[in-house]
């Protein structure tokens, strides 16, 4: 039931997951969670990353602009947390898959999407997510023997998530 991609290129997985979370919703799929979507700027900034909610039409940016000179992480921690209560509300509506766009440093120590992942896993929700490959011993840490390594494709994807709403 818990699902995850490893896919090879620098926001690869976001783009992947954001094409399944599309096909999902077309075939009239309940989806939970966040797809990240990055919007390139101008050469001197880096990109704007944005999660696009899948219960709703909420956008949340989860990144901050440091400067140019900047090195260290953008994230906004309260961004991030503002998109996590609003998928956390949405799992009170039973759907049929939590995607969280990755499990990443904040997940790793505990916050971001990872209370989110128990709690859908502990009502029986499947939850697909993506890993880098540098976080993946983390994560299989967390995950134990619940996790499943997906293939990093949209035919391997569909199936995966075909196999899990049979088993709902």
């Amino acid at each position: 039931m818990l699902g995850y991609i490893t896919a090879e290129g620098r926001g690869a997985g976001d783009v992947l997951l954001a094409d399944i979370a599309d096909t999902l919703r077309a075939q009239g799929l309940s989806l939970a969670g966040a797809v990240q979507v990055n919007r390139d700027t101008d050469p001197a900034r880096k990109c704007d990353m944005d999660l696009h909610i899948l219960s709703g039409k909420d956008v949340i940016r989860i990144s901050q602009n440091l400067g140019t000179l900047s090195s260290g992480c953008r994230l906004d921690p309260a961004g991030l947390e503002q998109a996590v209560g609003l998928v956390t509300a949405a799992l009170d509506h039973a759907p049929s898959l939590l995607i969280v766009n990755k499990y990443g440093k904040q997940e790793i120590d505990g916050r971001g999407f990872r209370p989110v992942i128990g709690e859908a896993l502990m009502r029986d929700i499947p939850v697909l997510l993506s890993v880098n490959a540098g976080n993946e011993a983390a994560f299989l840490d967390f995950a134990g023997e619940l996790a499943q390594q997906v293939p990093a494709t949209r035919d391997g994807i569909l199936s995966w998530v075909s196999t899990q709403a049979m088993a709902a």
